[in-house]
């Protein structure tokens, strides 16, 4: 499948760069932001520690999600996701995190919310996507391959249970030794979320990861 070509540059409006220490909850990192011409959106790297050695990059790549990351939703695992990936690379010692633009697996805000009352009414966040004329995803990692280039970063372990970022990542041109699961906050809210990306979106979800207590 051919990508999109993106432009990427450090959002730089005036002679300070966009980058700085980030000191956070699970550790000190380092904040870089780039900037995606062709969509307006500005997109983070947190790093931690040195990538420069000859070992693949502990790498989370983390869409946005506004009610799942700041508002502690319990329809997705994107928040229990993203807190545990901070302390995954803290505790290795060093790795990065791409916080990406892509709210709602790529259609936005108001329209993942339009597919959360369409699964209100029964339907799942496979079929509410499509039931509003949008892909069941529609992210495109042209971005955080062009970000990871950027870093200095051409071969990862990836943090995710997703096989089509590495698939994407792979096919841009960044090195994927390892796909490295990453399966946390499963409730009674969101396991049937998490069933249809194992079932249908081919996530890489054991059944046993899914059992509630």
């Amino acid at each position: 499948m051919t990508q999109p070509n993106h432009q990427v540059s450090l959002v730089e409006k005036s002679s300070i760069p966009s980058a700085a220490h980030l000191p956070t909850v699970h550790g000190d990192f380092h904040i870089r932001v780039f900037h995606e011409a062709s969509t307006g959106f500005d997109h983070v790297a947190l790093t931690l520690g040195d990538m420069s050695g000859p070992d693949p990059v502990l790498v989370r790549m983390h869409s946005e999600c506004l009610t799942g990351d700041a508002l502690g939703s319990l329809r997705c695992d994107c928040g229990p996701q993203l807190e545990s990936a901070l302390q995954t690379i803290v505790e290795h010692g060093w790795g990065c995190l791409l916080y990406l633009r892509q709210e709602g697996r790529g259609i936005g805000l108001h329209a993942k919310i339009q597919a959360y009352h369409l699964q209100d009414r029964g339907a799942d966040t496979l079929d509410a996507n499509l039931m509003l004329g949008l892909p069941a995803d529609g992210r495109d990692y042209s971005i955080a391959a062009s970000m990871l280039s950027a870093l200095g970063i051409p071969r990862v372990n990836l943090l995710s249970n997703n096989p089509d970022k590495r698939e994407q990542l792979i096919a841009l041109g960044i090195e994927v030794d390892e796909l490295i699961p990453l399966v946390v906050g499963v409730g009674k809210e969101n396991r049937f979320y998490l069933e249809t990306k194992a079932e249908r979106m081919g996530h890489k979800i054991d059944q046993d990861k899914l059992e509630l207590d």
